[in-house]
């Protein structure tokens, strides 16, 4: 495919692909992401150019893409609703500034938007590396070095540290 067929077919269909996506998901920036990927992947799959044939395959890449973004969000929402604080308490007495802390750690990280969140809780609780944390997301190491950052960067603005 040249430059200039994929610039044409992205005029040509980015706005009725994101406009599926859009009706699929009810999200504007989930569903110019997904449209933005899917021309991505039609670039560098290089695919060749038929009038008749493209659109229908840029239809279809965009619902298998929206498809995988819904599965990795079931398994992420799974795995939270399955994450128990074990808090154990040692001692009855714990001192009242250790308590306050713990109230506001999990108040701090309930705030966190839920990507975030749930990379931080895998590592931290789980003890998960990063690639196994993109593996079981389905996500690169990269998006889970990113979302942990910002996991921490919240954290420590939110609880003073």
């Amino acid at each position: 495919m040249t430059e200039k067929e994929f610039r044409y077919i992205y005029n040509q269909f980015f706005e009725g692909i994101r406009g599926y996506l859009f009706y699929r998901s009810g999200n504007t920036e989930l569903s110019t992401d997904i449209a933005q990927e899917t021309f991505i992947r039609v670039w560098e799959k290089q695919f060749n150019y038929e009038p008749k044939k493209t659109k229908s395959l840029l239809y279809k890449i965009s619902g298998d893409m929206f498809l995988s973004h819904l599965r990795r969000e079931k398994i992420a929402n799974e795995y939270l609703k399955e994450i128990k604080f074990n808090l154990k308490e040692e001692d009855t007495n714990i001192p009242l500034e250790s308590a306050e802390l713990l109230q506001t750690y999990e108040i701090a990280l309930a705030k966190l938007p839920e990507k975030q969140r749930t990379v931080f809780l895998m590592n931290r609780m789980e003890d998960l590396s990063y690639k196994e944390i993109a593996e079981r997301l389905q996500i690169s190491v990269k998006a889970v070095e990113k979302r942990m950052s910002a996991a921490l960067l919240k954290l420590r603005s939110m609880i003073k540290i």
